[in-house]
Formats: structure tokens, C-alpha cells, sequence
């Protein structure tokens, strides 16, 4: 993962790198697009996906990949992860990047993840399904439902 700060003119630049630099600057948001670009899901979908080194490096060895929807307040959400080659953990998370819940092992003493919360604010939500630990690769099963559609 490369760290970048955002400049006084808007452009990212990679830390250690200063403007006297002959390289070519790209606008923030320009880049940003080019390299994330989350996966459009809907309540009461199920994924059949897989998980592969190509996704998000988690840092800890495994990879993510991730999914964005729609939510509207007072709605509450059921996310069942599941998964044979890999522990899974599953994220819900805000538009401004904060984990809005999330889990590791589901009730069923499984590794596979269950999650449930009732969402607070009509918004953009992200769904990050995720390895642990080192298993970082192999297919996958994502069921999103709304347990009370608002």
C-alpha cells in the first residue's frame, strides 16, 4: 500500500516525493476511481465470488475485496459470509471509512462470518469481505438481507 498526501492544489503525492519531481501528477479524485471501484450489490442478493491475490492486501497476509449499496435508516441488515478455503471476516462500513460493525466467527462456532445491525442513516455502505491471516485466496458466498426493508 502506497501512502499519498493530498497537496494544497488537490493532487496526490506519494510521501518522499516533493514537486521538483519529474513525474506526472494525476488529480485526486481521478486516481482514486481508477483504482477502487467496489463491486455494486443489493439487498436480498447472494454473490458466488472468489477471493484472489489480485483484491485489497489486508497487510497481515490475506486480501479483501468489497462490495457498495444503498441503505435507507431504520433498515436492519443481515450479512452471511461463507466460505470452505478461507476464515472469513466481514465488514460494514460508513462512507467516510468508519467500521460500522463487523465479524470474524459466526454464532455457529464456524469460521465463516454472520453479521447483523440496524442502520442509523440513509446512506452509501461498503460490505468488505475478507481473509484472516495468511489464507488468502479461494471462492466465496455473500448474502445480503434486509430483515426490515424501510
Amino acid at each position: 500500500m502506497r501512502l499519498c498526501v493530498l497537496t494544497q492544489l488537490g493532487w496526490w503525492l506519494p510521501l518522499g516525493l516533493s514537486l521538483s519531481l519529474p513525474f506526472a501528477l494525476v488529480p485526486a479524485g481521478s486516481a482514486q476511481s481508477r483504482l477502487y471501484d467496489p463491486i455494486p450489490i443489493s439487498p436480498g442478493s447472494t454473490i458466488r465470488d472468489r477471493l484472489t491475490k489480485a483484491d485489497i492486501p489486508t497487510g497481515q497476509g490475506g486480501f479483501a475485496r468489497d462490495y457498495v449499496l444503498q441503505l435507507k435508516a431504520g433498515s436492519q441488515l443481515a450479512v452471511d459470509l461463507t466460505s470452505d478455503d478461507f476464515d472469513t471476516i466481514v465488514y460494514l462500513i460508513a462512507t467516510d471509512g468508519t467500521a460500522i460493525a463487523e465479524n470474524d466467527d459466526g454464532p455457529d462456532g464456524s469460521t465463516n462470518s454472520l453479521l447483523f445491525t440496524r442502520i442509523l442513516k440513509t446512506d452509501t455502505y461498503y460490505i468488505r469481505v475478507r481473509s484472516f491471516g495468511e489464507m488468502a485466496a479461494g471462492n466465496f458466498t455473500l448474502k445480503v438481507t434486509l430483515l426490515k426493508p424501510q
